[in-house]
């Protein structure tokens, strides 16, 4: 009895066996077919092209007017009291979208060619980012950080390539470069710079990668960018290092090379003096790094010149701060360094790291600042500066 009911289970399990590795096989087949139908599409018709010549593509302009969803830089004026404002098809510029299941996002009528891609940022930073009637700049950033990422999206699902490529990129760089600086200290439920960073990073990184296939005439900028941006990072410095000599030997790369060895080898003094040199939108790039920067002079100093009888100039520390008497005298006091009249006492046991907030990055920018002189935000961002 025992035998024969063995025998069943046996039986019965080789059956499912057998049926499942016909299953799988049929599944595989199945796959096989929907790969091939797939990789017969893509021959067809591999990449898609965009047909929308303008900013925003009519259905979605439609859609946002009838919901209510137009932001107060793309309504039509005279409507703005409207209890559902029109919609002004020339200022009216397309969102980004998250892709979602079951949404085609590869339409081309809603796909903009790299040209009016292009045009569509150059609206961007004319017409929005450079206004001194759109307040507060906060505002501002929001909306061009959003349109400048559906730029991004469409040029991605094309896969635009080439010199319109490049120039949308530089400008979308350049704009978070000089976003993250200005917006320093901004509250976080306002602007968020790790966001900024991940999308400055990923469009750089882009930027680069476009350069390897070509010569363009802002390579130079845009690598040194780079260095400075990611200062410290033994990535950023292998890859300049492993630029062709043409590139690698000009000025701007070799300040930004100068300056990365003087951070690494952590040389503060050095740092801050090859700073100057830097123009306005380099300085943007490197200002996230002052503040450390500045922390570890008055920790060497504290250690270096630790004496009761030892009094330092204070005009000759803020100096080599790249600070005025009056902001270097609060940094001092925020790290515990004496200040006695016009001199400062360094020691080394009363150095202590400021409360979290206590600094406000914002009050030491005017190593920044000062470059800016004379400069306009349209110039910057199109690198005419």
């Amino acid at each position: 009895m025992n035998n024969r009911a063995s025998r069943r289970i046996s039986y019965s399990r080789r059956g499912h066996a057998v049926e499942r590795e016909w299953r799988q096989k049929h599944n595989q087949g199945q796959w096989r077919e929907a790969q091939e139908t797939i990789e017969e599409e893509k021959k067809q018709d591999p990449v898609p092209r965009g047909t929308c010549l303008c900013m925003c593509p009519a259905r979605e302009l439609q859609r946002r007017e009838a919901q209510n969803l137009l932001h107060r830089f793309e309504v039509l004026a005279g409507s703005e009291k409207d209890r559902r404002p029109r919609a002004d098809p020339l200022r009216v510029v397309k969102e980004y979208a998250r892709p979602a299941a079951g949404k085609d996002s590869t339409r081309p009528t809603d796909l903009r060619p790299p040209a009016v891609l292009l045009k569509t940022v150059c609206y961007l930073i004319d017409n929005i980012a450079t206004s001194p009637t759109l307040q507060p700049w906060i505002d501002v950033y929001d909306f061009v950080f959003d349109r400048l990422r559906s730029v991004r999206q469409d040029m991605i699902i094309q896969r635009v390539s080439g010199p319109d490529c490049v120039a949308i990129l530089e400008r979308i760089v350049r704009f978070l470069i000089y976003a993250s600086y200005r917006l320093c200290g901004e509250p976080l439920r306002l602007y968020d710079p790790r966001i900024n960073d991940i999308h400055l990073q990923e469009s750089l990184s882009w930027l680069l990668e476009c350069y390897t296939r070509g010569q363009h005439p802002n390579q130079e900028e845009f690598q040194a960018l780079s260095l400075l941006y990611n200062l410290g990072s033994g990535r950023a410095t292998q890859h300049t290092m492993e630029l062709p000599e043409r590139i690698r030997s000009s000025s701007v790369v070799c300040l930004a090379l100068s300056l990365s060895r003087a951070f690494m080898e952590r040389n503060p003094v050095r740092l801050l003096r090859l700073a100057r040199k830097l123009d306005f939108l380099q300085s943007c790039a490197l200002h996230r790094h002052l503040q450390a920067c500045r922390r570890d002079l008055l920790l060497i100093y504290s250690h270096g010149h630790s004496s009761r009888n030892c009094h330092f100039p204070l005009h000759k520390l803020a100096d080599l701060l790249a600070l005025d008497v009056r902001l270097t005298t609060c940094l001092c006091q925020a790290y515990g360094v004496v200040i006695i009249r016009d001199a400062v006492v360094f020691s080394k046991t009363s150095f202590t790291e400021p409360d979290v907030g206590r600094l406000q990055c914002p009050n030491f920018h005017e190593l920044v600042e000062n470059k800016q002189s004379g400069l306009t935000i349209g110039g910057i961002i199109h690198g005419c500066a």
